[in-house]
This record gives structure tokens, sequence and C-alpha cells, in this order.
């Protein structure tokens, strides 16, 4: 059964759940507005977000981007393969014990491991348990066709990952995706990370449809913005 709705009294709120009618859940909109305009030539059916550190919002960004998605009747998975700190287990109220990392091992399926969440369109596979290898891992032939698998069970795939800079497994799951949105903490994000983590995935080939801006002083102090890359040149 579906858990309960979060409330602002939870420790990670989901504005877009809680307050849709908010200008941050405007802006979340807008966003996915803009990622589907994207790449007008090309589906966007797995998008992963990544940052350059920890404690940029790369995770609410994902969490909060999904549930949009989700209000537009698409039928939506967040993964969370950041497997050195996952947190949608605790986001959605769910069990870490079983997830993708027990599938990538061949101890469970995919079925057995996605659950649904209180949002209605929108399904959660949590991490599970913290390997010793995230990266090989993430790595694997394996990892490949589970994102196969799920491109095939829903319109759209949102993937959390660990911060760029910081693993290696960032670059590998954005080889494995069909876009990339860097998540930038304005303030305190310095410009040599951005332009490092832009050239980590240029170099893997990945294709960074663009980035999230939050955290911008705006008149109602706080606020999330969106701008566009442009795919990657071949």
């Amino acid at each position: 059964m579906p858990t309960q709705p979060l409330t602002t009294n939870s420790k990670r709120p989901i504005i877009a759940d809680v307050n849709p009618k908010s200008p941050i859940s405007e802006a979340y909109r807008t966003l996915r507005t803009n990622i589907d305009f994207s790449n007008i030539d090309e589906e966007l059916k797995t998008i992963m977000l990544t940052s350059a550190g920890p404690a940029e919002g790369k995770s609410t960004t994902a969490t909060n981007l999904a549930v949009v998605y989700a209000q537009n009747d698409r039928r939506v998975l967040i993964v969370d393969a950041d497997l050195r700190k996952p947190t949608m287990h605790h986001t959605f109220n769910k069990s870490n014990r079983w997830g993708l990392t027990n599938v990538l091992t061949g101890k469970t399926l995919l079925s057995d491991v996605i659950s649904e969440t209180h949002v209605p369109n929108l399904h959660v596979l949590p991490s599970g348990p913290i390997p010793p290898n995230p990266s090989e891992i993430l790595a694997s032939k394996r990892m490949t066709a589970v994102l196969g698998e799920l491109r095939g069970m829903y319109d759209l795939v949102i993937v959390d990952t660990p911060p760029a800079l910081a693993v290696a497994d960032a670059q590998i799951m954005a080889t494995k995706c069909d876009g990339v949105i860097l998540v930038i903490y304005a303030g305190s994000t310095k410009r040599d990370a951005i332009v490092k983590v832009k050239a980590n995935m240029d170099h893997v080939k990945a294709n960074v449809i663009g980035a999230v801006l939050n955290n911008v002083d705006r008149k109602s102090g706080e606020g999330y913005y969106y701008y566009y890359y442009g795919s990657r040149e071949e």
C-alpha cells in the first residue's frame, strides 16, 4: 500500500507534493517543460542528476522533478543510484534492506524491490545495502540491462547519483543515461568545480542537457532557476 503523504513536519518534505501551488513548485514545472523541449529529436527516457559536491540539492531536485512529472500523468520511477550515501528511502519512508544493489548482484528481481509512493504514478527503487565496490557495480553490464528494462516499464526514469567530483560513479552512470542535469548551489559551488564537472562529462560524451541553479536570492527569498546547455557536440 502507498505510504501517507509527507507533511511539512517531515524531515524531508517534498515541496512539489505538499505545496504544489508554491513558486518553487512552479519552478520545477518550468524545469520539466524545459527538459521536454531540450531534445526534440531524441526522447529522454532516463535522466540523471548530479552535483559537483555534497549538500547542493541534487536529491531534492531529483525528487521534486519526479513528482511534477508524475503529476503530469507520466509513469515515473526514481532510482537511488547513490550507493554511497542513499537518501530516497528516507524521503519516501521506505526500507533500504532491499533495492538496486540486490538486483545488480542477482539476489532479487526488479519487481520485488520497486514500490509505490504516496504520489500517484510515482514509484521508487531504493539503493539497497551499500556495497564495497559501488563504481564497479554501476559500471556493470547488469546495470545497463536494468536501465534498459526500466525504459520499457516507465515513461521516465530519474536517477540520483553521488556528487561528480567525489567519485567516478556519476561519470559512469552518465554514459548509461539519455540526459544529465547538473545541480549547482548558488553562492557555494565554485566556478572551477562546475567547469571541471562539465569537462568530465564531456570526456565520457555525456549528454548534459542543462543545469539547475538553486538557493537563488529572489524577492520571495528562495527559488530555483534552470538554464539550457544544449546537446553535446558530436
